[in-house]
């Protein structure tokens, strides 16, 4: 195990790479905890289907303000300061509510807090790769999403936790363990991180700018981004997969207890599945994928994607059985989209514009996919299953965009290198 090339790249981390992938158990293991219970507890709580919906639209309508702002105020306060405030508000706060929540109007407010994840998102970023060798992308990629699969190790606690104290109970002390771990997280990172070259850069260009001044420039980098298929083709993968995503989190939990008749204490069953299959998948297959051509992981994960939604509306009623084969497949899935869009995302992106394409790409992902939550809501009303047979066209829509984005990104290289040296 020393060996494996994961263990090798932990070992020889430095700088502000270290401290993220250091501190970030601290944020995914509680995360994990909490996630699957989460549209159970809204229910729990009295709300419907259609608010819990329009809780996550509400939530991606307030993502689109912070997105638009985001790479303006990375530059201008810096990916390290940047990031300290902005997870302490959108995480920290929010964690508080959801722990006291009582109606509707507690989940909203928390949503428009944790919408402010979206500026940490681009600065977090920003302080993760900006100064880190493009070699360790994907091996540092894939220890992030370990970190917060950790969490399958002590999930099937939160189900005897259920059993014997209640839904509501558990999640209320899940959140108040979350506000206490992330809010650690938060100030050691800040601590361990220093501003990268990039940022510094940023800083003093942006110093005596306004804000919105900083703003109104990305104008001129949107053009950009327009200019270049490759990145609009990327922009287009992380639109189906923030649906996906929405529709997953939010409606996953609900289609098991409500029409599968699956018991709220045995869904920690499930993440506990699909955590041991996704750790055994980045220990053992994604090395071998490092280096591979980008695309062509990327299409077998769309296409294990689509296989698990489709068996998963096709599961009998109170089937463990087999909801566990398409829990396993999607998490055999996820590593070969989730980790290689993110390595897309870094190959396609201008480094001296980092922040705001961030931005550009984030907030051309949220404005498309912020109406899905409601949509998502209201035909589950209908038929529990409807969500999830959107997912199989997007789950299709991904596969050839991402042979698509290859195609694009290779032509550009070949462009590159066409240039004459001057």
């Amino acid at each position: 195990m020393r060996n494996h090339p994961f263990v090798m790249t932990l070992r020889k981390l430095r700088g502000n790479v270290r401290a993220c992938v250091y501190t970030e158990p601290l944020w995914g293991i509680p995360f994990n905890l909490y996630a699957p219970y989460v549209s159970v507890y809204m229910l729990a709580l009295g709300l419907t289907d259609s608010q819990i919906g329009l809780i996550a639209s509400a939530g991606l309508v307030f993502q689109i303000l912070w997105t638009t702002l985001s790479g303006a105020i990375t530059d201008k306060l810096g990916r390290k300061r940047t990031t300290l405030i902005s997870d302490l508000i959108s995480w920290s706060i929010p964690c508080l509510i959801w722990a006291l929540a009582q109606n509707f109007t507690y989940f909203l407010i928390a949503a428009i807090f944790n919408s402010v994840w979206r500026i940490s998102a681009n600065s977090w970023q920003c302080l993760l790769v900006e100064d880190t060798n493009p070699d360790l992308l994907v091996d540092v990629y894939s220890l992030i999403y370990i970190a917060g699969l950790l969490a399958a190790f002590v999930s099937p606690l939160t189900g005897m936790l259920i059993n014997k104290f209640s839904l509501i109970t558990t999640m209320r002390g899940l959140y108040l363990l979350a506000f206490v771990m992330m809010t650690a997280k938060f100030l050691i990172l800040n601590t361990m991180a220093t501003e990268t070259q990039q940022g510094l850069i940023r800083l003093e260009m942006t110093r005596d700018q306004p804000l919105f001044n900083v703003v109104g420039e990305s104008w001129e980098v949107l053009k950009k981004v327009l200019r270049r298929p490759a990145t609009m083709l990327v922009a287009g993968l992380m639109i189906i997969v923030s649906i996906t995503n929405t529709v997953n989190g939010a409606f996953w939990s609900i289609l098991v207890t409500e029409k599968l008749q699956i018991p709220s204490h045995h869904l920690a069953l499930y993440p506990f599945a699909r955590s041991v299959t996704m750790l055994l998948f980045f220990f053992f297959l994604m090395p071998k994928l490092r280096h591979m051509e980008v695309h062509k992981p990327m299409i077998l994960g769309f296409v294990g994607l689509l296989a698990s939604q489709i068996i998963l509306i096709n599961v009998p009623e109170g089937n463990y059985i087999w909801l566990v084969v398409s829990t396993v497949i999607e998490a055999a899935s996820i590593p070969m989209t989730s980790t290689l869009l993110d390595k897309l995302v870094v190959m396609t992106v201008d480094p001296q514009e980092r922040a705001r394409i961030m931005a550009i790409l984030f907030l051309l992902s949220i404005i498309c996919s912020s109406p899905f939550g409601w949509i998502a809501g209201r035909i589950s009303e209908v038929n529990r299953t409807l969500p999830f047979m959107m997912n199989i066209i997007f789950f299709t829509l991904g596969a050839l965009l991402a042979f698509l984005a290859n195609r694009a990104l290779e032509k550009r290289k070949e462009g590159a290198r066409a240039v004459p040296n001057p």
